[in-house]
Parts: structure tokens; C-alpha cells; sequence
């Protein structure tokens, strides 16, 4: 979607942000209707800018959006003003590097100016439920892949197309789909049937669920596939949370 035809006022989270000037930002911002873009807020640094207590990561917001500028070489759009959307607050410990984590997978994954309603949507649910656990990070990375077009149809064998057997396991690899086992990370039949089940019905608690019933498995299996798609570049976000877990376990 052009940036002329983004929408006036939306929805939006705040994934990142850099300096622009001594007063100004430019914000990555998650939006419902647009994607993800990039928001000059000019202004944003100054001491009493009421934009300073509102454009904080991991809380929703409501943008307006004005005509795009120039910055940093690249076009941007300028934010005409922003307000708290309601919500949960900012998430504590863990949690918090949780949510972190979701923004640089939507960083280093989503291309910009390529909406996605849906995801937009189970990302607000996940940052409601980050202290649940594990099983939030699985099923948002599992919606992220498929949403993205990376995730096969967990139903059938890739190569084949023939259906996915609940008594048997399977393989998901990043280059050739839903597979025979070949190595020992392999997921259940009826583990795969649930999950496609969950994703086609568009219910985040049921794919939490799922999720729940056998994360290190699934963290495993996801794990390899991101790295894959992210062209076998660490996440920052999970370095820092191996580094602080260490000092604790110290």
C-alpha cells in the first residue's frame, strides 16, 4: 500500500526507533491497515513533548499520519500526533525480553508497506499473554511463518501432497516443507493435524494450546526454521536473554 493512501488515523505499535535530530525520531511502526513503516515524529525528543510517554514499544497506540518526507535518505511518513490505544501495560522481567523478541522477528522478517490484519491482530494477543510462557512465543512464530508465506500446509506431506498420518512424525525443514523424519527433530502427526487446524480456525488461544502440549519440540523445529529465513543471522534479542539467564543461573 502507498503511503499516500495510508490510512489517516489506525492502530499501531511502536518496534523500534532511532534518533533523527536533536528533537526528532524515526519510529518503525506495526500498523493494522499499512504494515510495517517508517514514522518521522519530529518534535518527540523534547523535554516536554507529550509524544515522549506515549510512543513506548510493546503498548498499543492510535497514530495520525500525515504526508511522507525525506529522512535518512528514504521516505517516510510524518506523524501528526499519537495516543495511548489502551491495554495491557508494559510487561516485566522475562516477559518483557519476550516482547522484544517479537519485535525484531517483525523487524528482520516483514518486508514494509505489506499489511497483514491478521498478524497485526496476534501479535496484540501474544503481548497479553507473554507471561503465560513459552507457548506464546511458538504460536506467534508459528502465525508469523504462515502469514508470511514460509510455513507449509501442515496437513499433508510436502512433496507428495499425501495426508499427514496422526500415528506417524514428521519433519519440518525449511527447504523442503513437511517430510519423513530424517534427523531426531521430528513433530507428531496429530501435534501437525492440531496446529493446521488452529490456524485455519484463527483462534490464538487455541494455537497457545497446542503450542502447550509441546514447546521444546516445536521451540527446536521453529528455531531452525526462523534461522533459516532470517539468512542465518542471530537475533540479538535471544543472545541477551541466554547472556541474563547465565547471570541468574550464576
Amino acid at each position: 500500500m502507498s503511503a499516500s493512501r495510508t490510512p489517516s488515523v489506525q492502530p499501531a505499535y511502536v518496534l523500534h526507533q532511532h534518533d533523527w535530530s536533536e528533537s526528532s525520531l524515526i519510529l518503525d511502526l506495526f500498523t493494522r491497515e499499512s504494515g510495517r513503516i517508517a514514522v518521522a515524529a519530529k518534535g518527540a525528543k523534547r523535554p516536554y513533548s507529550q509524544l515522549r510517554a506515549v510512543l513506548l514499544p510493546l503498548q498499543r497506540i492510535t497514530v495520525s499520519l500525515s504526508r511522507p518526507a525525506k529522512a535518512d535518505g528514504g521516505e517516510v511518513q510524518t506523524l501528526r500526533s499519537a495516543e495511548w490505544g489502551g491495554g495491557a501495560t508494559l510487561p516485566h522481567g522475562a516477559a518483557l525480553f519476550s516482547g522484544y523478541y517479537l519485535n525484531e522477528l517483525l523487524l528482520k522478517l516483514m518486508a514494509r508497506h505489506d499489511p497483514h490484519p491478521q498478524l497485526f491482530d496476534a501479535y496484540a494477543d501474544a503481548l497479553a499473554h507473554l507471561a503465560e510462557g513459552d507457548a506464546v512465543l511458538r504460536a506467534f512464530e508459528i502465525k508469523l511463518l504462515a502469514e508470511l508465506g514460509l510455513l507449509p500446509d501442515l496437513s499433508v506431506v510436502t512433496p507428495t501432497q499425501a495426508p499427514i498420518d496422526p500415528a506417524r512424525r514428521y519433519q519440518l525443514s525449511a527447504e523442503s516443507g513437511l517430510i519423513p523424519p530424517t534427523g531426531d527433530a521430528s513433530l507428531p502427526g496429530a501435534l501437525l493435524i492440531q496446529i493446521q487446524a488452529a490456524l485455519l480456525h484463527g483462534s490464538p488461544s487455541a494455537l497457545r494450546q497446542t503450542c502447550a502440549a509441546a514447546p521444546q519440540i516445536l521451540k527446536t523445529t521453529l528455531r531452525g526454521l526462523l534461522h533459516y529465513h532470517l539468512g542465518h543471522q542471530p537475533l540479538r534479542t535471544r543472545a541477551l536473554m541466554v547472556d541474563v539467564q547465565q547471570l541468574l543461573d550464576a
